[in-house]
Formats: structure tokens, C-alpha cells, sequence
């Protein structure tokens, strides 16, 4: 029966809590016995892994380093690397200190989507760099209750400080982490994750692009990668059930590539990140994200860096955005002069909520800075005219507006009185 037919088959089976799960494997199971389908195993690069009288499968592919997949080849993750060894910027994912062949690029398939131990890790896949190769390796659980010799397998290689994942901390780690808990006497010590999560960097870049910031979509739309007769990843648990069943692991090896290409998905993303907030392309349509993100962090050189870039080479739109936050750095430099040409630009060119903001701190420069009360009581009433034409802003910054108002008035009058 074809793949496709199989697949078809099992739509009807999606409940997967009708699946009558094996009893767990028996302790002393003798490690020579036969394997189910061995021959299939061997034939799709996966052997098996005997421990504490029980058993895993391994399955390891490897890729040319030039293998190119979307937008770049792998080799150009040995060029961001280097790039960010030689920055002094610090960031989330700083690459500075490791070496390309220490970054191991990992995720994982599960039987559910929710948390707690009646969720079961079926897969744990990661790549990494070997020479001129790229390594994909795979370990598989045979059937729940042979987590240990899973655990074994994949703890004893793998660098837990520079794991790569799209949602890692939020998702994989913590199920790893719990499914560890039930079998920690019996395999080594599960360390703290590592910090190279790419989904928080991607939402921060494209959430206002994307309408869903999944990896599949970022895949599509931002990496160029394009996927033939994929399995989608919703399937995999009743896929997976369904081997656990009949042992016939012909249907899980398209799980396995689907986790395979989710994995190497992963380098070109941790590449074109790079790029991205290194710069190394110039301006581009992310600059703008780039230089909030770098804000945020506190990187206000690097920020005030990216916005110049932007008013070099960005649209009208973003011009005007990026030096609106250019002119709160003048303004905190003491550079009061060219804040205030900024945001009378900016209050003349911005949209509401920019222009109205500019008009304020036009009138905050000149009555605080420039003495000038008649001009700062001008900008605050144009601003509140358009907070009243707008009709939906908030009314905190219309009470304070007309507050700020008030005040210039009186002072407008006092300075009338002692004249």
C-alpha cells in the first residue's frame, strides 16, 4: 500500500485516544533479540542502539557542506560564525566564543502538543557541523517505555549549551526535561538549555509580516524553502501510534525527513538571522525591527547606527519613523537643536500618532530648552486638536496634553502681567 493511501486510510483514526498503546518493554529483555523490520531500518541509514537490556534507533544522513538549502548553503554558517566572533555586539544569538562546529541545531517530534508526562517524546533529531559535512542524526523511540535507552543515546553527544531550536525554551527542553525526570536514576544528568532560540528573533522581525510565526512559514516566506510530499507535522502522533501498532517503520520515515529537513530548516534560519541583525547585507526590509530589537537591548550605539541606515536608504515612511526615535537620542545627547528640525519634519510628514508626539516634544524643547512659551503653547494645541480630530487615542495623554496647556497659558499670562 502506497504512503499516500496509508495516509488516507488514517484520517479516520485521528482520535488518538482510541489507539491501544503497547504495555511498556520488559526490563530484561534479552538486547540480541530480532528486531521487527530490521532489514527497512538498515536500508534508511538507522541502526539500533542496545542499552540496559533495551534498545533505540539511530539514523544519521549527512550533507556536503556547500549543500545548499533555501537561500544559502550551509558553508555560510562558518561565515556568521566568524562575523560574530569578530563584533563586539552582544545579543541573544551571539555565536561569539563558540566555534560553527559547536552549535547543535535540535527538535524534536512528540505525541501531543501539551505538557506533563502523558506526552511522549518520540524523536530527538539535531544536526551539526563534522569537517565539510553536516550531520543529521536521529534517535528514535521504538515504542513508549524504552526511553532510556533514548535518553542515553542522545545525552551522551550532544552539547546541551549551544542547542539551536525555534520555541526550544518554551517547548522542547521542558518536555524533554520532564520525560528525563521519570527515568533520571538510569541515565546522565540533564544540564540547563542552552540559549539559541530562533522563534523569539523570528516574531520579532516578522510577526508584523507573517499572520502565524511558525517555522514552516518562515520557511516559505522568508528562507525561500520549499517542501515536496511532506508530512504534515499535526500527523506525526497518530503516525507514530500507528508504527508502535504494526512496527512497520515505513510510514514514520516520512516523519523522520519532515523532522530532518525541520532541522537543517534551522541552519539556513540561524544564518539569515545573522545576517540580518549583523548587517551584513546593509539596509534592509528588517532594519527598522533591527533597531528597536537593538534598542531594547540597550544597544543604543548600534541602534542609533541602524537608524542612520535607514534614513539613508529606507522609504519615506521609514525615514521619518527612524529619525523620530534618532531625535529622542539627540535630544539625550543635548543635541537640541537638531531634535527639534527632526520632529517639526516628522510633525509636518509622520502619521497621527508620530505627528502628534513630535508636536509635543517640539513644545516640551520650546519651553523647557528655547524658553519660548508662545511657540511650545502653539505646538501643544495643535497636538490636542489632533488627539480631538482622531477621536480614538488615549484620553491619559489628552487629560495631560490639556494639562501642559494650561499651565503655558498661565505662564503666557504672567509674562503679559510683567510686561
Amino acid at each position: 500500500m502506497s504512503l499516500k493511501n496509508k495516509l488516507n486510510r488514517m484520517k479516520t483514526h485521528m482520535n488518538l485516544e482510541s489507539v491501544n498503546h503497547p504495555s511498556p518493554v520488559e526490563e530484561d529483555r534479552a538486547v540480541n533479540e530480532e528486531i521487527p523490520y530490521h532489514e527497512k531500518w538498515l536500508e534508511n541509514d538507522t541502526v539500533s542502539f542496545h542499552f540496559d537490556g533495551d534498545y533505540c534507533f539511530i539514523r544519521e544522513v549527512r550533507y556536503p557542506i556547500n549543500h545548499k538549502h533555501g537561500l544559502y548553503a550551509f558553508s555560510e554558517l562558518k561565515e556568521v560564525v566568524k562575523e560574530w566572533n569578530q563584533t563586539s555586539l552582544e545579543h541573544p544569538l551571539s555565536a561569539r566564543g563558540v566555534k560553527s562546529e559547536d552549535l547543535f541545531f535540535f527538535d524534536t517530534e512528540t505525541t501531543g502538543l501539551g505538557g506533563g508526562a502523558g506526552n511522549t517524546i518520540f524523536l530527538l533529531g539535531y544536526a551539526y557541523i563534522e569537517g565539510e559535512e553536516v550531520v543529521v542524526k536521529q534517535h528514535i523511540l521504538p515504542q513508549p517505555g524504552s526511553e532510556i535507552p533514548l535518553y542515553q543515546s542522545f545525552l551522551e553527544n550532544i552539547n546541551y549549551e549551544t542547542l539551536v531550536t525555534y520555541n526550544g525554551k518554551s517547548f522542547d527542553w521542558p518536555q524533554l526535561k520532564t520525560r528525563h525526570t521519570l527515568i533520571k536514576e538510569h541515565v546522565p544528568k540533564l544540564p540547563e538549555f542552552g540559549h539559541f532560540d530562533l522563534y523569539h528573533a523570528s516574531r520579532r522581525l516578522w510577526k508584523n509580516k507573517l499572520e502565524r510565526v511558525k517555522l514552516s512559514a518562515v520557511e516559505t516566506d522568508i528562507l525561500g524553502v520549499h517542501r515536496e510530499d511532506d508530512i504534515p507535522g499535526y500527523l506525526a502522533p497518530m503516525i507514530y501510534f500507528d508504527f508502535v501498532e504494526r512496527k512497520n517503520p515505513e510510514i514514520l520515515f516520512g516523519i523522520m525527513k519532515h523532522n530532518e529537513l525541520d532541522i537543517l530548516s534551522l541552519i539556513t534560519l540561524y544564518i539569515h538571522l545573522s545576517r540580518k541583525i549583523l548587517q551584513i547585507d546593509g539596509y534592509t526590509e528588517e532594519s527598522m525591527e533591527i533597531a528597536r530589537w537593538l534598542a531594547y537591548l540597550g544597544k543604543k550605539e548600534e541602534s542609533v547606527e541602524t537608524y542612520q541606515t535607514i534614513l539613508e536608504a529606507g522609504s519615506e515612511e521609514e525615514r521619518i519613523i527612524a529619525g523620530h526615535a534618532l531625535a529622542y537620542q539627540k535630544k539625550k545627547q543635548k543635541l537640541f537643536i537638531e531634535a527639534l528640525e527632526i520632529w517639526k519634519e516628522v510633525a509636518l510628514k509622520g502619521n497621527v500618532q508620530l505627528r502628534i508626539q513630535a508636536q509635543i516634544e517640539c513644545a516640551k524643547l520650546y519651553e523647557h530648552q528655547f524658553k519660548d512659551v508662545g511657540l511650545a503653547l502653539n505646538c501643544s494645541l495643535i497636538a490636542l486638536q489632533e488627539i480631538v480630530r482622531e477621536g480614538n487615542l488615549p484620553g491619559k495623554k489628552q487629560m495631560e496634553l490639556e494639562k501642559r496647556i494650561r499651565r503655558l497659558e498661565n505662564k503666557e499670562e504672567s509674562k503679559g502681567i510683567s510686561i
